[in-house]
């Protein structure tokens, strides 16, 4: 379920920013880039099982925007595109390699006649090729199913040597996991310098100018419907239901940044078993859990990435004992009071579950 819905956050993104245009070929150019470095692992033990540095090809799809939008001109006109991603993962036995698809945005921080300066953060699907196998493979705890969520942020420079002709160069970070859908799901990491270069294949048109109108600063309210599933760090077999309930009061403080506080409910059916496997208390009430938060939501058209900080407050997780829980989403508004949202749950690094949700602006 939430494979399915990222297919369309990415099909919905690439749509805005490569069909806006006259023409499609209109300012689109291909790049490629080789990326060399290391595994960065989360746990220590998968420093123990790594036996080779990191090799990855990157193949890109870039469309330049021109301000037909103003939201273009408020980001100072950046690229979105789609990237082809090849890599190896530090122990080609164990890990494998992986295959990712990505959806991504540059934002050029630093703009000049010839330098640029930018961030690019992407997300994707990726399969690799090796996985957990209680028979096969069980040493890697790591990951635990082909299909991933695959998660790129890139620091780097442009150079302009021609009109069509740009290098660039810079760090990646790369995040292989999926979401705890499957047990194991440690995700694995990359960390990478890169070099590069990119071509114009289109014509480059002007750049638009487009207005601002004044920034109405006013409140609303969204509530959301959740449902999503997990598989416990148990190595079981079966999938458990979670749903929640999400309330939240939302200032639009700029343009491209609201913030809000709000209130969560949260229904976990997996809880039993585990606190069973523990040799704990169960109780029916420890299913739920109860919590209230703060959220910062950045704003590109119709899509959102928002991240939460929570405290339970109430009903506690009687798994993880921890006051505290984070949550982060991408959302796509697909009506002026309906949206869409898939959400990770976690508790600050341990990923809980993901949830795809709707829901409806006050």
């Amino acid at each position: 379920m939430a494979r399915s819905w990222l297919i369309l956050v990415l099909f919905f993104g690439f749509s805005a920013g490569f069909f806006g245009q006259q023409k499609f070929t209109d300012n689109l150019k291909v790049s490629a880039n080789i990326q060399y470095g290391w595994s960065l692992p989360e746990y220590s033990f998968i420093s123990y099982f790594t036996d080779s540095y990191i090799s990855s090809l990157e193949v890109n799809l870039l469309k330049e925007t021109t301000g037909k939008k103003y939201w273009e001109k408020l980001y100072n006109y950046p690229e979105v595109g789609l990237s082809a991603f090849y890599t190896t993962l530090g122990n080609d036995s164990l890990f494998g390699r992986a295959f990712a698809l990505n959806y991504f945005f540059k934002l050029k921080l630093v703009d000049r006649k010839r330098f640029s300066f930018f961030n690019r953060t992407g997300i994707g699907l990726g399969y690799l090729t090796e996985h957990f196998d209680l028979n096969t493979n069980k040493s890697n705890v790591a990951i635990g199913s082909h299909i991933n969520i695959h998660f790129s942020f890139k620091w780097g420079l442009n150079y302009k040597l021609s009109d069509q002709l740009v290098l660039n160069g810079g760090l990646s970070f790369d995040h292989f996991s999926n979401g705890n859908t499957a047990d194991p799901n440690r995700g694995l990491n990359n960390f990478t310098g890169y070099l590069g270069a990119s071509y114009y294949i289109g014509e480059r048109t002007e750049r638009l100018n487009p207005s601002l109108d004044s920034l109405e600063r006013h409140n609303y309210v969204e509530i959301f419907g959740n449902i999503g599933g997990k598989q416990p760090r148990s190595l079981s077999s079966g999938y458990f239901v979670t749903s929640s309930l999400s309330l939240s009061v939302v200032r639009a403080t700029f343009r491209a940044v609201h913030f809000g506080l709000g209130t969560d409910i949260f229904y976990d059916s997996s809880i039993e078993g585990v606190l069973n496997d523990l040799g704990q208390e169960y109780k029916p009430s420890y299913d739920f859990q109860t919590g209230v938060f703060l959220t910062q939501q950045f704003i590109y058209n119709r899509i959102r990435i928002g991240l939460v900080e929570g405290i339970y407050v109430l009903l506690d997780n009687k798994v993880y004992n921890k006051p505290v829980y984070t949550k982060a989403f991408i959302q796509y508004q697909i009506h002026p009071h309906i949206s869409v949202r898939l959400t990770m749950k976690s508790h600050l690094h341990i990923l809980d579950y993901p949830e795809l949700g709707i829901g409806y602006k006050f």
